[in-house]
């Protein structure tokens, strides 16, 4: 189930009107909201093949901590909503003698991390590969509406280009329209820069 509902959707779409779309709009905006997922470097959910920018629980792995400082570990998803456990363990054997606290670390929501408190019984995180494991829910909600325009902004898009899809321009009575792609938007891009995750290969 998409994040964008179909009604917000069409106040983007004022020439749609009445319900006779809605099916087709929900699933459109399920394949664009799965496509900025993906984009935005979100992976599938625990128990789900398909990437989604709704909240939802995942298990993440991670390799090292940040740079030279073994007490900060960088989270591959933004925004944090809640983090339900953490480990740090070389051995990848996750056993509770390798967990971290609750209350031995700090959340930076805003950038994504997790900070070890100063005088914790823990050494702080490690580095090694899948060392550290973190389960959480991350993404968004509808009091995102940064997030919930740009869904609606290349939702739209895609949505008038219908007719030319797969198209690079159609001439009609000697006259030559060109399309363009139907690639993300550069508007759309940047309202959701701030969200990709460093862990994103360009």
């Amino acid at each position: 189930m998409p994040l964008v509902t179909v009604d917000i959707l069409k106040e983007y779409l004022p020439e749609v009107t009445g319900t006779g779309s809605d099916t087709e709009l929900s699933n459109l905006l399920d394949r664009v909201e799965s496509t900025i997922a993906r984009w935005l470097g979100f992976p599938s959910p625990d128990g789900s093949n398909t990437p989604t920018i709704a909240v939802s629980t995942y298990t993440v792995y991670i390799d090292s901590y940040w740079i030279d400082d073994i007490s900060v570990l960088p989270l591959p998803l933004n925004p944090v909503v809640t983090i339900t456990s953490v480990h740090a363990d070389p051995d990848r054997a996750y056993t509770a003698d390798t967990e971290v606290n609750t209350g031995e670390y700090e959340i930076d929501k805003q950038q994504a991390l997790l900070i070890i408190k100063p005088n914790t019984s823990t050494v702080g995180f490690t580095k090694a590969y899948r060392g550290n494991k973190v389960v959480g829910t991350f993404g968004f909600t509808l009091f995102h509406k940064d997030i919930v325009h740009a869904v609606c902004v290349y939702a739209s898009q895609l949505q008038r280009a219908k007719s030319s899809q797969g198209k690079k321009s159609q001439t009609v009575r000697n006259t030559t329209t060109s399309y363009m792609p139907n690639t993300i938007p550069v508007e759309v891009k940047e309202i959701l820069y701030p969200y990709r995750s460093s862990f994103v290969i360009i």
